[in-house]
């Protein structure tokens, strides 16, 4: 069996058709289908059922495709350990982080980063909690920073930095001049929040329900500073992490901590188990290691 008949197959599947296959492949369809057909001659099996216009696996071909997942994998990884042999310290690492967490403190990772590793390129990929996980479990990105806890048996875990929320309100509501305020408090107040795919969507709802009421939710965003801009026009309150505190310079806007409620916000760096780590992701999360005493 040859890799390059893998890879034809491979790609067929994955694109769902020989057209696209083929344009994103740049070689010809009939050099696709060549490749397939010698794929299946060299195994003794049927990959794709040809009586349908769309792609479509056969038991075989399903086999094949998931085989050839790890076969693919196996062989990145073939080229990142002959890299480090070679003591290559160049490349890319894909890193995968919520929005909120890379404005608070990737900026201070990346300089510290580049300054020793100038040669290594840092993609940001920035999705919300929830759907970072799923990038590093699905393999589309080496590492990402998540909200904890986190699922264990899937990643490797190194915690990261840990906060505390407080309450984000307009200086003229009436609890404004409070030194603190009981979560419970706030059970008649307009919340405004994290959009659905952020894990502090969830945590917010949970941690109002755990004292007895259910938040009313006025607006949701995907960006913090757009959600302080609203709480600055008087239209509801919020919950944030006292990091942002530094970084929001509305003088609109309060922040009073919580009394009798201890509402923690853990962060972590997750990476696959069992993956092999580059030279350049684990001098990377030796640096993100350090955040842990700031």
């Amino acid at each position: 069996m040859e890799l390059r008949d893998l890879k034809a197959f491979m790609a067929v599947v994955e694109h769902g058709s020989f057209t696209k296959a083929a344009n994103e492949s740049f070689v010809s369809q009939p050099s696709l289908s060549k490749s397939i057909k010698k794929l299946e001659d060299t195994l003794h099996v049927e990959l794709l059922n040809r009586s349908t216009r769309n792609v479509e696996l056969t038991d075989a071909g399903s086999i094949v495709f998931k085989q050839g997942q790890k076969i693919m994998r196996s062989v990145q990884d073939l080229h990142i350990l002959l890299d480090d042999l070679l003591n290559i310290k160049t490349g890319s690492i894909k890193l995968g982080i919520p929005p909120l967490i890379g404005t608070l403190f990737f900026p201070k990772i990346a300089r510290e980063f580049h300054q020793q590793y100038p040669e290594v390129h840092l993609d940001l990929v920035e999705r919300g909690a929830k759907m970072v996980g799923t990038l590093v479990e699905n393999g589309d990105v080496d590492m990402g920073i998540v909200v904890l806890p986190t699922d264990e048996k899937k990643f490797s875990v190194q915690p990261f930095v840990e906060d505390q929320f407080y309450v984000f309100m307009n200086e003229l509501h009436p609890f404004a001049q409070f030194n603190e305020i009981e979560l419970q408090d706030l059970k008649n107040e307009t919340f405004i929040i994290f959009a659905e795919e952020f894990t502090l969507h969830d945590y917010v709802i949970k941690s109002c329900k755990s004292v007895g009421f259910s938040p009313n939710i006025g607006y949701k965003s995907s960006q913090w500073d757009l959600i302080v801009e609203l709480v600055s026009s008087n239209l509801g309150v919020t919950l944030l992490p006292y990091s942002i505190a530094a970084k929001q310079t509305n003088n609109n806007v309060k922040i009073i901590p919580l009394a009798n409620f201890d509402m923690p916000w853990r962060l972590g760096i997750i990476t696959k188990k069992n993956t092999y780590q580059s030279y350049a992701l684990k001098q990377l999360l030796k640096t993100i290691r350090k955040y842990e005493e700031w």
